[in-house]
């Protein structure tokens, strides 16, 4: 029998995400992304569509690459302005409650004991439907905005995560026993002082002497996201994350990355299926395959090379105002992000790109396929993508908001569900027993955090 596909809904606090200059159309609501109805009325729409998750995407800083200035970015809203995502997640926790919420927060620039806290938090308040899209930065911007003349080695930075990761496990799984919140009214006594243990860690870049802030959550550690899909990238997703996303164009971009993934996660003495694997797609729906053409071409009157150039020069560290439109984009290495630059040369040897060609392709939706048709194509597309690729679901970009994810949910949900490829209802319990089944609320072994839990004293 084949297995569920899963769906996740990828958005940012900002205008318009991975769609540059679609927030122009009449139907998007993107620019009112500072008010809380929107967010709240998305929440709704993707619970109904009984999507896995809300994946919130963020960078600090601005794409200042394209012409060497913010300019271009700040025209088109690229990404900017952009707002604090985890500012969102107890709006939108309070409206459902099964959809989980994926939030991206860059490690770099914050210390580990002030992010656990706020972590823990949320994994309260949403009564365990929290994860952490585990990042280290791709922006000199966002460097310099932190003190810095620049960010770090892009392998470097992996290496600052993985002591990252030391001190949060130690302080969301080995501060405090289970049972160290007595909540005794008789007595008085809240917390046993002798099942809270103080952490301590003298490390290369991070030292702690504290005890954690916050009573064990529903997960303790949350649901852990990683996108890095470069050979350190994976040398880290196989030893730390639970779900990974990855972008791609094609079946030969995205195939070979979600083997490599799954055999990271062996080599760290893991199994492969450890590792929930998203692939990013857009999708366009219709009643008719006419209606569906006619509505992507719709959108694609909206698409601004400039914008989108700007965009794509911030993933990669290349300032694509250099290049003719009609230029073959040829790779560049830099301590940006890889994967971007990737997709669009050396991942799939039979394709090559022009500038013109990324710059039409990542209008929608940014560097995912675009999957366009009635909800029986398109389930079957989606169908032959899982099976070629090997990928566990999609995490679905929008052309516009929230009309993208209001079709997926009322038209391709029920066909997909009807085939038997999606879930017939939410399984109880926290994202990750959602997400590897019940039981499974909290990290076990072979998983570097579930090391740090205190045994019961």
């Amino acid at each position: 029998m084949a297995k569920e596909i899963r769906l996740n809904a990828f958005a940012m606090n900002c205008i318009g995400h991975q769609s540059p200059g679609l927030w122009r159309h009449p139907r998007d609501r993107s620019s009112n992304y500072n008010r809380l109805p929107y967010w709240i009325d998305l929440a709704k729409i993707l619970e109904r569509g009984r999507f896995d998750g809300l994946f919130l995407a963020d960078v600090l800083g601005v794409y200042d690459v394209y012409g060497g200035s913010p300019d271009a970015a700040l025209r088109h809203a690229i990404q900017v302005p952009v707002n604090d995502p985890l500012m969102l997640i107890s709006a939108m926790a309070a409206v459902t409650s099964h959809l989980g919420f994926g939030v991206t927060c860059t490690l770099s620039y914050e210390p580990p004991f002030p992010f656990a806290r706020r972590m823990s938090t949320l994994d309260h308040l949403t009564e365990g439907r929290i994860g952490w899209n585990i990042v280290t930065g791709y922006l000199d911007s966002a460097a310099r905005g932190m003190g810095r003349d620049r960010q770090a080695g892009h392998d470097d930075r992996y290496d600052v995560a993985d002591e990252y990761m030391e001190v949060v496990y130690k302080l969301w799984e080995g501060s405090w026993e289970d049972d160290a919140a007595l909540r005794d009214r008789v007595s008085g006594i809240f917390t046993d002082p002798s099942k809270v243990h103080r952490v301590r860690h003298q490390g290369t870049n991070f030292q702690l002497d504290a005890i954690h802030l916050c009573e064990p959550s529903p997960q303790r550690t949350p649901l852990l996201y990683q996108a890095g899909t470069s050979p350190r990238g994976r040398l880290f997703a196989g030893r730390h994350a639970e779900c990974v996303f990855m972008s791609g164009p094609s079946t030969k971009v995205i195939a070979p990355r979600v083997a490599a993934i799954r055999q990271a996660a062996v080599d760290a003495g893991r199994a492969g299926d450890d590792i929930v694997i998203f692939s990013i797609a857009t999708i366009v729906l219709g009643a008719t395959e006419a209606e569906a053409e006619a509505k992507l071409a719709d959108y694609r009157h909206y698409i601004d090379h400039e914008a989108s150039l700007t965009l794509m020069s911030g993933w990669t560290g290349v300032d694509f105002s250099t290049y003719e439109l009609d230029q073959e984009v040829r790779h560049v290495l830099n301590d940006a992000g890889r994967s971007a630059m990737d997709n669009v040369t050396r991942a799939d040897p039979d394709r090559i790109w022009t500038v013109r060609e990324v710059a039409e392709h990542i209008g929608i939706g940014g560097i995912g396929p675009v999957f366009v048709g009635t909800p029986e194509k398109v389930a079957d597309e989606i169908e032959a993508w899982a099976e070629q690729t090997g990928v566990d679901g999609l995490n679905l970009a929008f052309a516009l908001s929230p009309e993208s994810f209001a079709d997926v949910a009322d038209l391709l949900v029920p066909e997909l569900t009807r085939r038997g490829r999606y879930k017939q209802a939410y399984q109880p319990g926290t994202l990750r027993e959602k997400m590897f089944g019940a039981g499974r609320a909290r990290l076990t072994a072979p998983h570097p955090a579930a090391h740090y839990r205190p045994q019961p004293s």
